[in-house]
């Protein structure tokens, strides 16, 4: 690997060279690289700090004290130079993983040659500088009775490749000098495949000319790190606990030591920022960092999905750099991907150190969108306001974690969604909200879950799993077109805990049971119109597509005052708006007053009104 260098001096890896030999791979110092490592580290923790600085004081305070054009035109310069800090830390973590991976590699190959140099030892053979290896004359010949010559074998680096002979050599010193040889080949071929494979990484981990970093020099680097990762996969990510319950995660990271968990944040931020039972502090370093990486794997494609995907991020981003006002819930975020319809998860307020945390599964239509990014978040923020309001210590949270249904005609074609995506977001929420119960600093935290439109038969599915919803207490449902039970004693927390709202003239509260499918179906061939219409006649029974009315007095709930929201038909036309806004303390204050007293854990005090 010629023509590296950097902190801790590279002049290792001069012994590897075009032509590598066991000699040379023998005397390869692999702790100068793991020095070297180290040095990259030290600069990376720099970097990191100085970004620190300059988001959390420096950026504050100047907008705190100053105003005007030139104010601005400075905090524009600092953000430019938290960006260069942070993508100067981006890099110096991959440098640094990259050099300790190499090192644990070629230290996996020096102790296969070592160990064959030491049994050539051992039986008195002679290992030559091109890894052949003589061996004496042993054994008796069948004819003769003599001793049978020795001989020298040259090894094999892929043995299963080599035809076999079909010939056995009858001297039994021959086949333990062959497998020594085949060893060293081996250990010399896999220690150059590893040499050129690194040095191919290394040589692309280098910075543009400038101080500027550009959204295509970001696209370099998540390139960068698509490549760190693979490469180092056997030294990292077998390490990391995918399989494992939250407790178990929370106590794997526990028990690293700093150089480790900064490699892990360097190197898979992706990974860990989306781990249920890490710490949110930590989840969210790990996703801010992911954020710009993702940022510019989607900005080096030109497909309407990434720059959709884009757009979300880029106002994600947007809200997580803007100044806090005295008394707004500080923004935290505990997962970001771009996965299927793409994923974020976003708090307002610490959930590991808040007495109640709530988190809200939103439905139909959600993806990774602008529209998420501005109105599902503030969804989330206005609950955690309120909430605060009545007890400061609250969390609120946004959780969009699976591939709710997308349906192109709108909520007239709600009746057609299955229940398999409930099925498979159900468990994703149940570990999430399961890592949650396990990082909460306090011992039984309350807890709720919050169901809107398809989000409500996810919440739904989530409590039929075995053991129902970790650690939730209340549940609330808005909006819903069921959930797949029939009374609200089925969901596991008592029925005194369920709370549902329903706007008379929201339309998924009132889509028709399975029965009356053939109805609404008629309606489509009258147009999107005509479609709704028919859906908002009810049968007189109170079933919905998806299971009982939760709205309905049979179901047995606690049902809460919302807001009637503008008619589905009137004078300009059809509206949905009637379906959105329980959580706007603007145009449902009832409805968000409420959800905020269940959330700070006053549900007792909840106005209530009659069933259907």
């Amino acid at each position: 690997m010629s023509g590296l260098g950097g902190p801790g001096g590279l002049s290792t890896l001069g012994a590897l060279g075009a032509t590598l030999t066991w000699a040379k791979l023998r005397e390869v110092r692999c702790a100068e690289l793991e020095e070297a490592a180290d040095g990259w580290g030290r600069a990376g923790n720099r970097a990191d700090a100085a970004r620190d600085r300059i988001d959390t004081q420096l950026v504050d305070d100047l907008r705190r004290t100053q105003k005007g054009e030139a104010a601005q035109a400075a905090v524009r310069r600092l953000r430019r130079l938290s960006m260069n800090f942070q993508y100067i830390y981006t890099e110096c973590g991959l440098l640094r993983t990259t050099l300790n991976s190499l090192a644990h590699e070629l230290k996996a190959q020096q102790r296969v040659l070592q160990g064959a140099l030491d049994d050539a030892a051992a039986l008195r053979f002679t290992v030559h500088p091109d890894g052949s290896v003589t061996y004496p004359v042993g054994g008796e010949g069948l004819v003769d009775g003599k001793p049978l010559a020795g001989g020298r074998a040259s090894g094999v680096p892929n043995a299963g490749l080599a035809a076999p002979s079909g010939l056995v050599a009858p001297n039994p010193n021959a086949a333990k000098a062959q497998d020594i040889a085949d060893r060293v080949a081996r250990a010399v071929r896999t220690a150059a495949d590893v040499d050129w494979r690194y040095a191919k990484i290394l040589r692309a981990l280098t910075a543009e000319d400038g101080l500027g970093v550009p959204a295509a020099t970001w696209t370099d680097a998540a390139g960068d790190a698509a490549a760190v990762r693979q490469a180092a996969s056997g030294y990292l990510a077998q390490g990391i606990p995918h399989d494992a319950s939250p407790a178990e995660r929370k106590a794997w990271w526990a028990g690293l030591t700093d150089e480790q968990r900064e490699e892990y944040l360097a190197v898979y931020p992706d990974q860990i920022g989306n781990l249920d039972g890490i710490p949110a502090l930590v989840r969210d370093a790990a996703n801010r960092d992911n954020l710009q990486l993702l940022m510019g794997k989607l900005a080096g494609r030109d497909d309407e999905d990434a720059m959709t995907k884009l757009a979300a991020l880029r106002e994600i981003d947007r809200q997580l750099q803007a100044v806090r006002e005295p008394g707004e819930p500080p923004m935290y975020l505990l997962g970001i991907g771009d996965q299927g319809n793409g994923r974020a998860i976003v708090s307002y307020g610490n959930p590991d150190t808040s007495r109640n945390v709530a988190a809200y599964v939103p439905g139909l239509n959600t993806s990774l969108d602008e529209e998420f990014a501005k109105g599902d978040l503030k969804r989330a923020r206005d609950t955690a306001a309120a909430a605060r309001e009545i007890d400061h210590s609250t969390a609120a949270v946004v959780w969009l974690g699976y591939d709710a249904p997308q349906s192109p005609d709108g909520l007239s074609s709600l009746a057609v969604a299955g229940t398999e995506r409930a099925e498979t977001g159900a468990h994703a929420f149940r570990g999430f909200m399961s890592g949650l119960e396990t990082s909460n600093d306090h011992g039984d935290p309350h807890m709720t879950a919050i169901g809107h439109s398809y989000g409500s038969r996810t919440v739904g599915a989530a409590t039929q799993q075995d053991g129902g919803i970790p650690g939730v207490d209340d549940i609330v449902l808005v909006g819903s077109p069921g959930l797949g039970v029939d009374r609200a004693e089925d969901l596991g927390v008592g029925k005194d805990h369920v709370f549902v709202g329903a706007a008379d003239n929201d339309v998924v509260t009132r889509l028709p049971s399975k029965e009356q499918g053939l109805l609404a179906a008629a309606g489509r061939a009258l147009g999107p119109a005509g479609s709704l219409a028919l859906d908002v006649v009810h049968p007189g029974d109170d079933d919905l597509w998806f299971g009982k009315d939760p709205a309905s007095e049979d179901f047995g709930a606690r049902r809460f005052v919302a807001d009637p929201g503008p008619p589905l038909i009137g004078l300009g036309g059809v509206s949905l708006d009637a379906h959105s806004q329980y959580f706007d303390p603007k145009l449902d204050s009832a409805s968000a007053d409420s959800i905020a007293m269940v959330v700070a854990g006053r549900g007792h005090q909840v106005k209530q009104e009659g069933g259907r």
